[in-house]
C-alpha cells in the first residue's frame, strides 16, 4: 500500500506521545490521515510534537491531554476530537509482582488504563463512526493477550480482556461498515524497553547482546525486536480498504512467539 489512502479521515490515538503510540500516529498521519495524539501530560514538547506531525506530514494534528485511567478523560477525549473515524487504544502501562504481592492500586491502574479505556472511548467513537458510515477501531494488546507470563496478573488479565473486547466490539458492528481488531506485538524496541536493558544487564551480570538474546527475546522465535514502524504499518493496513473484512480478530507482531 503507498499513498495517502486515509485522507479524509481522522484518528485518535490514545498514550501516543512516543513509543508505539506515536509509531502508528506517525503511520497514520503518512497515510494522511488527520491526528489527535494524546497522553496524561500537557507539556510544550506534547504540542510541538503535534506540529511537528502536521507539518512533516501536511495533516491537521491536535494533542488532547486525557488521563485514560479516569472514564471520563477517555470520554471527554474522543468528544473533544469531534470526529474519530479512526481509533487505536494504545495506552498501557506495566507492573511486575508476585500475586500476593502485587499491590492492589496497581492492580486498578492497569485494568483502568489498559482495558477500561478502551470501552469508554469506544463508547463515544462508535457513533461517530456510524454516523459517518465508516470506522476502524484498533486496540493494541500484546502477545500477554494470548498467552501468559507469570509475575504479570494485571497485565495479561487485562490484555485479554482487550482481545474479548474486540471480538465484542466486531460483532456488534459487523453489519456496518466498521471493523474492530487487535494488534498482539510482542517485545518491541521502544524508548521505555531500551532503558530497561542497562538494569537487566545489571542484575543478571550479562551484556547487551546477551540480555537482549537470553531474557528478553528468550521467547520471540524470531531473536529480533519488532518496531514501531511495522506496528504503525500493520495499523495502517487494519485501516485500508483491503482489510474491510477482517474484523474480530488479533494479528501477532511477534516474531514467533505465540506460535510456540
Amino acid at each position: 500500500m503507498t499513498g495517502r489512502i486515509l485522507a479524509g479521515r481522522t484518528a485518535v490515538v490514545t498514550g501516543s506521545n512516543s513509543g508505539i503510540g506515536l509509531g502508528i500516529a506517525e503511520a497514520l498521519a503518512a497515510a494522511g490521515a488527520d491526528l489527535v495524539i494524546n497522553s496524561f501530560t500537557d507539556d510544550a514538547q506534547d504540542h510541538e510534537l503535534a506540529e511537528r506531525l502536521s507539518a512533516e506530514h501536511g495533516v491537521k494534528a491536535r494533542y488532547i491531554r486525557g488521563d485514560m485511567a479516569k472514564p471520563a478523560d477517555c470520554r471527554a477525549l474522543v468528544e473533544k476530537a469531534g470526529r474519530c473515524d479512526i481509533l487505536v487504544n494504545n495506552a498501557g502501562i506495566q507492573h511486575v509482582a508476585p500475586i500476593p504481592d502485587f499491590p492492589a492500586e496497581r492492580w486498578d491502574a492497569i485494568i483502568a488504563i489498559n482495558l477500561n479505556s478502551a470501552f469508554h472511548t469506544s463508547a463515544v467513537a462508535l457513533p461517530m463512526m456510524r454516523a459517518a458510515g465508516w470506522g476502524r477501531i484498533v486496540n493494541i494488546a500484546s502477545a500477554h493477550g494470548l498467552t501468559a507470563s507469570p509475575f504479570k496478573s494485571a497485565y495479561v488479565a487485562a490484555k485479554h480482556g482487550v482481545v474479548g473486547l474486540t471480538k465484542v466490539t466486531a460483532l456488534e458492528t459487523a453489519t456496518d461498515p466498521i471493523t474492530c481488531n487487535a494488534i498482539c506485538p510482542g517485545y518491541v524496541l521502544t524508548p521505555i524497553v531500551e532503558k530497561q536493558i542497562p538494569d537487566q544487564m545489571k542484575t543478571h551480570s550479562m551484556s547487551r547482546e546477551d540480555v537482549i538474546a537470553k531474557v528478553m527475546l528468550a521467547r520471540q522465535p524470531s531473536g529480533e525486536f519488532a518496531t514501531v514502524e511495522q506496528l504503525g504499518g500493520t495499523a495502517v493496513f487494519l485501516c485500508s480498504d483491503a482489510a474491510a473484512q477482517i474484523t474480530g480478530t488479533t494479528i501477532s507482531v511477534d516474531g514467533g512467539w505465540t506460535a510456540l
